[in-house]
């Protein structure tokens, strides 16, 4: 028997200078020294060989979903059907049969959807990332959704595309799966759904443009339409210099870069802890996107040996959190909906009085437009929404110990992330805004709309807000149009003034339907040609598009289609804003509202227009209001699916 004779080594364990518990350190002298360094191994190995016991490795992995399609030691046959098409493309049966993890991809990136398409080449980082920590790779197909292009509103999309994936991860044998998010839809789609399906999920943004620029000037996708619109109408700019300048602003590969609902979903998912730590900000053109596909591949196989599911991660605490990082970052005034309705299918409790609590109080930090100067790049290199959730940490404003993706809890993953750029994040006690969160709104002319408080600019505060007799409230006549068509038709032979409310109505999900983001209103050309310095207030039972700039109240619930008061609302009634309190009221007395209202019934209420198709048809039937998230009331029946029923019937 050889002794170990050298002070630098061990020969038991192959380690420098390793010291067993007997306090040898490898030197024997006699046989009771013998003795105490076999007992000492017996008591080592059996505790190893209990280690090994409780660890998942690929041959104890039966317990994984998938085993249950390719590994059923009772009906071969059945195993043999469910995998023999995949060895068609290469995969072998050593690898079906291992008790590896099948992990699914969700492409969400196509030539249909161009802000996502860049993760037809981000997946196959994704999929090495899988292979090599063990895995097995399935990618597959999701719903397209395209802001940009999808007509009438890619919110329709938001809800197909969640169903079809619940289908897809529930259907197929996934043990978890990377979500390939960007665009503004794709995001919240897929986190409603792996809340509902509730298997290790992760998701992956494709990342933003590169910035914009037109004669050494920051242009924003999204940002700069309205902008284009504008200076069109003051005749700035002739159609063509529109089209040139919009064009601008799309630059590279990715979604928008501007604080745009995008860019704030994925901001969100990184808050909720749904997303690597330091991840949404990163443009999609940048080496570190790639790299970061590779690592959340990686991740997704240890979530799943972990049995890490998203309502481990998705908890109240969370979503508290990401409540209160969207005020910080000046995120979407589409974040209410979607975040309401991913805690709906979580089955966590959410709601706008949360969101005026939480958030309103907080300041803006990030420097992005269309509330601030910059765009993504700036605020990717200044430390994105890790160094925003840093400097919330220290403020003591989030719950620190919530668990995130990669097994660590938000403080773990961002303690000391402080950024260095105090142009683009500003300072907590020095920030671009205080109080910028999102306002709850009631009335008695809907009982519930938000407005974003981030993007109401010194002009418009001025000639609103400041009267010392009635400080943070306003009373103006409004003009009412029934849509964007009816808008365009009339919005320069309407009677407006400098001091009107615009009011868009027919807008919502039932309405439009699908709830457009089409209450982006501007005020008509005459007023702009005599140098209006602000955007005129706009009401509307619609979304607005979460690049825009103008200080909306929005997503009016129950909205006009629904028979909601905004139905009856004429031209030159007068409205009372009433921030302080929360309020938007009609200057009418209760007895004409009931009039009118009585009237409208009588012609068969508020007429919306047709169903195009059958999918509009059946949302309208199955759809609750904006305020509620849009969802679809019987789909938030079904949580926790994979735990509930883990195994679907057979097919054969």
């Amino acid at each position: 028997m050889m002794t170990n004779t050298s002070d630098d080594a061990c020969n038991d364990c192959a380690q420098p200078s390793c010291e067993h518990e007997n306090g040898t350190n490898g030197h024997i002298t006699d046989i009771e020294d013998y003795k105490t360094e076999l007992t000492t191994l017996r008591a080592r190995t059996k505790e190893l060989e209990e280690k090994l016991s409780n660890m998942q490795t690929p041959s104890a992995s039966k317990s994984f979903r998938s085993a249950q399609w390719f590994n059923k030691p009772d009906d071969l046959a059945m195993s043999a059907l469910y995998a023999d098409r995949y060895l068609n493309y290469g995969l072998t049966n050593e690898e079906l049969l291992s008790g590896r993890p099948i992990i699914g991809i969700a492409q969400s990136g196509s030539d249909l959807a161009p802000c996502n398409q860049h993760h037809v080449v981000l997946a196959k980082r994704v999929r090495e990332g899988i292979r090599t920590a063990g895995g097995i790779a399935i990618e597959f197909p999701t719903h397209p959704i395209q802001e940009t292009t999808r007509r009438p509103t890619a919110t329709l999309d938001r809800n197909l595309s969640y169903l079809s994936l619940v289908e897809l991860l529930y259907a197929y044998p996934f043990d978890g799966v990377v979500l390939l998010t960007g665009c503004d839809k794709t995001t919240p789609a897929m986190l409603m759904a792996a809340a509902t399906m509730n298997i290790p999920a992760i998701c992956m943004n494709v990342g933003p443009m590169l910035n914009g620029w037109d004669r050494g000037a920051l242009v924003g996708a999204g940002t700069v339409v309205w902008k284009a619109r504008e200076m069109h109408a003051a005749g700035e700019i002739d159609d063509q210099g529109v089209f040139d300048l919009v064009t601008k602003g799309t630059s590279s590969v990715g979604h928008c870069n501007t604080m745009g609902t995008a860019s704030t979903m994925n901001a969100l998912a990184e808050a909720l802890g749904m997303a690597l730590p330091g991840s949404s900000a990163i443009p999609a053109a940048y080496r570190e996107r790639a790299q970061c596909a590779y690592r959340t591949g990686v991740q997704i196989v240890e979530m799943v040996h972990a049995d890490r599911k998203p309502s481990d991660i998705m908890t109240r605490e969370a979503f508290e959190n990401a409540v209160m990082v969207n005020t910080a970052i000046g995120g979407s005034t589409n974040a209410p909906i979607h975040l309401n309705a991913i805690a709906k299918h979580v089955g966590v409790k959410l709601d706008l009085d949360d969101w005026d609590r939480l958030g309103h109080s907080l300041p803006l930090m990030v420097n992005l437009q269309p509330a601030g100067q910059y765009l993504c790049e700036e605020y990717h290199r200044a430390g994105g929404t890790q160094a925003v959730i840093s400097e919330l940490l220290d403020q003591g404003l989030l719950h620190q110990d919530v668990l995130t993706a990669n097994g660590k809890t938000i403080k773990e993953n961002n303690s000391g992330r402080t950024t260095w750029d105090r142009r683009t994040i500003k300072d907590f006690t020095k920030p671009m805004k205080e109080n910028a969160g999102f306002l709850h709104m009631t009335g008695n002319l809907f009982d519930s709309a938000i407005m974003k408080a981030s993007v109401i600019s010194p002009a418009f505060r001025t000639a609103f807000l400041e009267n010392p007799n009635d400080p943070n409230a306003f009373e103006c006549k409004a003009v009412v149009f029934d849509g964007p068509e009816d808008y365009n038709k009339r919005i320069e032979t309407a009677d407006i003034d400098a001091h009107t409310i615009l009011v868009m109505r027919g807008t919502g999900p039932l309405g439009y339907p699908g709830a457009a983001e089409v209450v982006n209103m501007t005020a008509p050309a005459h007023l702009l040609k005599q140098g209006l310095k602000y955007s005129l207030p706009c009401i509307g039972d619609g979304r607005q598009s979460g690049t825009s700039a103008s200080p909306s109240i929005l997503n009016a619930s129950p909205e006009a289609a629904a028979n909601g008061n905004l139905a009856i609302l004429q031209d030159g009634d007068r409205l009372r804003v009433d921030l302080g309190k929360r309020k938007v009221m009609l200057l009418i007395s209760d007895t004409e509202i009931k009039a009118r209202m009585d009237a409208l019934m009588a012609r068969g209420g508020y007429q919306a227009v047709e169903s195009h198709t059958p999918f509009q048809d059946f949302f309208r039937k199955e759809v609750g209001p904006l305020s509620e998230g849009m969802v679809f009331g019987r789909a938030t029946r079904f949580q926790r699916v994979a735990q509930m029923f883990p195994v679907p019937r057979d097919n054969h």
